[in-house]
């Protein structure tokens, strides 16, 4: 069983903008109700189908399976809920990989960092482009963001 481990962080300086190079996402939920979610995906010119089980801490179950990215386009149309939209830059900052989401669309102005550990006790340096800690405020959550939009907030 693959497991996530993830924390989420404001992004409240524009340094990281130089380290990367942004690839265009949009996913929509087929299911998102608190204990699971079931999400489309395409990243570039890749299609994923993610499903997600209850989170516990900082971690959840997760399994990812790359799609064709036409199937993904039609799986998208059935969203429950409006398509988000975001730009992924992926940064390595000390052996970690940082992805920094920069969404569009309903939830323009919003960016996002996070970062996936091995363990919940991993240590991490934060760099000096991450503000405050999301991870425990749902509304941060791109399957909150699809149904309660930041422009909204």
């Amino acid at each position: 069983m693959g497991i996530e481990i993830e924390r989420k962080f404001l992004v409240i300086k524009d340094d990281w903008r130089a380290l990367g190079t942004p690839v265009r996402y949009a996913q929509g939920y087929l299911v998102a109700d608190g204990t699971r979610t079931v999400r489309v995906r395409i990243a570039g010119n890749e299609g994923f189908l993610t499903i997600k089980g209850a989170q516990s801490g900082i971690s959840r179950a997760e399994f990812e399976y790359t799609i064709p990215v036409e199937d993904a386009n039609s799986i998208l149309r059935l969203s429950a809920s409006s398509i988000v939209e975001k730009f992924r830059t992926k940064i390595n900052f000390e052996g970690n990989i940082w992805e920094v989401d920069e969404f569009e669309g309903e939830n323009k102005g919003l960016i996002l960092a996070e970062i996936e550990l091995k363990s919940e006790a991993e240590s991490f340096t934060i760099p000096s482009w991450i503000g405050e800690e999301v991870t425990y405020d749902l509304r941060y959550y791109n399957s909150r963001l699809s149904v309660h939009p930041f422009q909204n907030w």
